[in-house]
C-alpha cells in the first residue's frame, strides 16, 4: 500500500522509484501474485492490528508514518521524513509535526528515518530527509520507549554506523538499525 499520490494509481508511483536505474526491474516484473494499492489517511484493521496512516512532512510526494498496534505493544514507524520542509525547529533539524508527534506518543518503539547526521542537514535536508538527532528528539518528546534509526545514507560506512551508536550509546534507548536484527518488545 503506497499514499495516495492524486490521480496516479498505486503501481504507477511505485514504478517511479522501483525501475532502472535504481532497481533492476519494474513492479510489473517481479514474481508472484502481486496487488498495489492506495491508501488513505486514517485507521483500519490488518491481521488483528490497528494501523493508523498520518501524512508526514516530505519533498518529493506525499508520504505516511505509521502506528500499528495489537492492543498490548505500539510501534511507529516513520520511515521516510523532510521535518525540515517547516522550518529549523529548536534544534536546526527541522520541527517536531503534530502528525509525527502523534503517531511515535507511547510507543514502544519507533523506526524513524535518519538519514543525515546533524552537520550534514544544512546542505542536504531538502532533498526530504532528517538528522539522526531529530529521531532521538522526537522519540524523546513523544515518550517512545525505544528509537531504532534505519533508512542508512548509502554510502554511510559500517564504521560510521557504528560511530553514530557510540554516540547514543548511553541512552540505551536509541539503536542503530542492521540487517538481520531483532527487537523485541
Amino acid at each position: 500500500m503506497l499514499p495516495e499520490q492524486g490521480s496516479a494509481g498505486a503501481e504507477e508511483v511505485l514504478a517511479r522509484g522501483m525501475s532502472p536505474p535504481h532497481f533492476p526491474i519494474t513492479p510489473s516484473g517481479l514474481r508472484g501474485d502481486w496487488s498495489f494499492c492506495s491508501l488513505a489517511p486514517g485507521v483500519f484493521k490488518a491481521e488483528g492490528f490497528t494501523v493508523e496512516a498520518r501524512e508526514v512532512p516530505h519533498k518529493g510526494g506525499r508520504t505516511f508514518g505509521y502506528r500499528v498496534s495489537d492492543g498490548h505493544s505500539a510501534i511507529a514507524c516513520i520511515p521516510d521524513h523532510c521535518p525540515t520542509g517547516l522550518g529549523p525547529g529548536p534544534e536546526g533539524w527541522g520541527e517536531y509535526h503534530p502528525a509525527a508527534l502523534g503517531l511515535a506518543a507511547d510507543v514502544d518503539l519507533l523506526i524513524h528515518d535518519s538519514f543525515l547526521l546533524p552537520d550534514e542537514v544544512a546542505a542536504e535536508a531538502p532533498f526530504g530527509h532528517p538528522a539522526a538527532d531529530y529521531a532521538v528528539g522526537l522519540a524523546q518528546r513523544a515518550g517512545a520507549r525505544h528509537v531504532l534509526l534505519t533508512h542508512h545514507k548509502p554510502d554511510r560506512t559500517d564504521d560510521a554506523l557504528d560511530a553514530l551508536a557510540a554516540r547514543f550509546r548511553p541512552d540505551h534507548r536509541v539503536t542503530v538499525a542492521a540487517q538481520g536484527q531483532l527487537v523485541d518488545l
